[in-house]
C-alpha cells in the first residue's frame, strides 16, 4: 500500500517516500553466474530474471520525474561474465528503452576488479579488470566486525581465491577490512533484487548474503577457517586422516598457485579429478565449509551490511540507526533454486514475490516460506543480538507478513511449515535449519 491514496488512480507513485527527483539509486540484482554449474543452457532459477527488474525502473522514473541517476551493477562469481549475465537479463534493452524514448540514462557497471580463466576447475590466470568506475572505499570495522571475538583465536581464514596471506592480512590483529565498489557507497538509495535460493555455505541466500557483490576485492571476504571443530575451524565438519592429508597436500599447491607457478597449475588440473575420487567429490562429501557449522561467511555476510548500512564514501561510519542508508528489496521468488545453492541446485517454481524496507525481516521471512527457521539460520539470528552498528530493531516476534496468500498472511511466527514450499537444504545443512 505504498501510496495508498493514489492505488488504481494514473497518478499512483508508488516509490515517490523511496526516491527523490535528481537522487541516485543503486540496484543489484542477483548477477552471480550466467548459467547453472553443471547445465549449460539453464539460468532462470540461478539470476534476478529481467521482467522483475524493469517494473522497478518503470516505478523510479516515475518516482525521480526522469531526473537522477539509476546504476544497475554486481559483481559476479569471478569466473563468471558479467555481460552475458546482463545479456540474459535484458538490461541493455531496458537502458535502451529509457535512453531512446524518455531520455533517462540508466548506467550498467560490472563492479568486478578481475576475472579468473578457470580450466578443469582451476584457476589458470587472472585478467584485471576496471571494477567499478568511481573506484573502491577500504572499509576497517575493528572491533565492529562480527570477526572481532575470534581476534585472539589463532585462526586462518580462506577467501575467494588462493592468496591465503592477502586474505589474513585484511583480518588480523584487531583489523577487519573490505574494499568496497564505491557506487552502492554513495548512491542515495540501494534497491537490492536478490533470487530467493538455498546456499552450501550460509544455509540461504537472499538480501543478506548478497552483498558479496558490492565488492571490489573478493579476496578479503574470509569463506571458512581452516581445520575441523576440533582445532576452532569449519572448513570440515570433523578433522580425520583425510581431512589432514588432504590439507597438507593442497595448501602448499595453492600457495604457489597463487604465485602463478606453471607447474603447480599444471599438477592440480591434473590431479584434481583423481584427487576427488579418492578424497570424495565436493558435491557429495562436506569440505570448503560447506555446512551448517560455518562459523565464517554468516560473519562476512553481516560485515558487509553494516558497511552498505552505515558506511561513508571516506571510510567512516555514521553511527545513529536511523542515518542507515535508504533500502528496499524484492526478491525474486517465481522461480527459486533449492538443494546445492547458489549455482548447482535445483528448480523450485514459487511464483512468489517478496518486499520490504529490512533486510533482516524480508530474509526472515524469506527463510520462513521456504520451510527454514529464521533462529536456526546464524545469518539472519545474530542479526538481533545486541550490537554496534545495528542491523533491525525488530524481533522476530514483531515482524508481520502481509499476502494476497492466507497461508502468509499472518505475523511470521505463526507461518506454519506445512504451508511453506518446503525447500530442501543444501546435503550439508539437511535436518539442522528446517523448520520442524
Amino acid at each position: 500500500e505504498l501510496d495508498k491514496e493514489n492505488i488504481g488512480t494514473q497518478y499512483w507513485n508508488p516509490f515517490k517516500n523511496l526516491v527523490k527527483p535528481g537522487e541516485r539509486v543503486f540496484i543489484k540484482p542477483n548477477m552471480i553466474a550466467e548459467r547453472h554449474r553443471y547445465r549449460s543452457n539453464e539460468w532462470d532459477y540461478v539470476i534476478t530474471h529481467g521482467s522483475v527488474i524493469r517494473p522497478i525502473i518503470d516505478y523510479l522514473f516515475l518516482a525521480m520525474e526522469g531526473k537522477g541517476e539509476v546504476i544497475i551493477g554486481d559483481a559476479p562469481q569471478t569466473d563468471s561474465n558479467f555481460y552475458k549475465v546482463a545479456q540474459l537479463m535484458g538490461l541493455f534493452e531496458i537502458r535502451e528503452v529509457y535512453k531512446s524514448f524518455k531520455d533517462f540514462h540508466i548506467s550498467i557497471i560490472n563492479l568486478q576488479d578481475e576475472h579468473w580463466i578457470v580450466k578443469d576447475d582451476i584457476i589458470t590466470d587472472y585478467v584485471r579488470l576496471s571494477g567499478d568506475p568511481l573506484g573502491g572505499v577500504l572499509f576497517d570495522l575493528g572491533n565492529k566486525s562480527f570477526f572481532s571475538e575470534l581476534d585472539n583465536k589463532n585462526v586462518t581464514f580462506y577467501g575467494a581465491s588462493y592468496d591465503l596471506d592477502e586474505t589474513n592480512r585484511a583480518h588480523s590483529k584487531g583489523h577487519h577490512k573490505y574494499w568496497i565498489a564505491k557506487s552502492p557507497i554513495v548512491a542515495d538509495v540501494f534497491i537490492n533484487i536478490p533470487k530467493l535460493k538455498t546456499h552450501k555455505k550460509c544455509g540461504i541466500t537472499i538480501n543478506l548474503k548478497s552483498l558479496v557483490g558490492i565488492n571490489a576485492n573478493k579476496n578479503f571476504l574470509p569463506h571458512y577457517i581452516f581445520g575441523g571443530p576440533e582445532e576452532g575451524g569449519d572448513q570440515f565438519d570433523k578433522y580425520n586422516i583425510k581431512s589432514k592429508i588432504e590439507n597438507k597436500i593442497v595448501v602448499p599447491i595453492k600457495n604457489q598457485m597463487s604465485k602463478k607457478n606453471p607447474i603447480a597449475i599444471f599438477l592440480s588440473r591434473k590431479l584434481k579429478k583423481f584427487g576427488y575420487k579418492v578424497l570424495g567429490d565436493t558435491e557429495e562429501v562436506i569440505r570448503s565449509g560447506n555446512w551448517y557449522g560455518n562459523d565464517t561467511v554468516w560473519r562476512m555476510s553481516l560485515d558487509l551490511n553494516k558497511i552498505l548500512m552505515y558506511g561513508n564514501s571516506d571510510g567512516t561510519f555514521r553511527s545513529k540507526y536511523e542515518e542507515r542508508k535508504r533500502f528496499f528489496s524484492i526478491v525474486d521468488g517465481i522461480v527459486a533454486m533449492e538443494g546445492n545453492g547458489p549455482v548447482a541446485g535445483e528448480r523450485k517454481e514459487c511464483g512468489v514475490l517478496i518486499a520490504g524496507f529490512d533486510p533482516v525481516a524480508v530474509d526472515a521471512v524469506g527463510a520462513k516460506i521456504m520451510g527454514f527457521n529464521p533462529n536456526k539460520l546464524k545469518i539472519i539470528s545474530k542479526c538481533f543480538d545486541d550490537q554496534e552498528l545495528k542491523l533491525t530493531n525488530l524481533s522476530l516476534e514483531d515482524i508481520v507478513c502481509v499476502s494476497n496468500d492466507e497461508r502468509f498472511n499472518k505475523r511470521l511466527v505463526d507461518i506454519k511449515y506445512q504451508d511453506s514450499f518446503k525447500f530442501r537444504p543444501h546435503f550439508g545443512w539437511i535436518n539442522h535449519i528446517e523448520d520442524f
